[in-house]
């Protein structure tokens, strides 16, 4: 998550200190339009994964709690 609350503070240079877990990223402009398919980029880099375009919603992306559980997890198949 290291990764990704950086690249959050990169992308918004006035925001200070931690994001809470449950801060939802939308809403408070974390993430944007523009910047959306290089964060694609940056979690598929990170899970090691291809993030099918067609499975995901815009609620996949509002926390850093539902990105850790959505795309950071272990996937079931993995486990087996």
């Amino acid at each position: 998550m290291e990764r990704i609350t950086a690249w959050l503070h990169e992308r918004n240079p006035g925001l200070d200190g931690p994001i809470a877990p449950d801060e939802d990223l939308i809403e408070a402009r974390l993430i944007d339009s523009m910047d959306f398919l290089e964060f694609i980029d940056l979690l598929e880099s990170l899970s090691g994964r291809t993030i099918d375009l067609q499975t995901i919603t815009i609620d996949d992306f509002r926390t850093l709690d539902r990105i850790r559980e959505r795309f950071l997890k272990p996937s079931e198949a993995a486990k087996a």
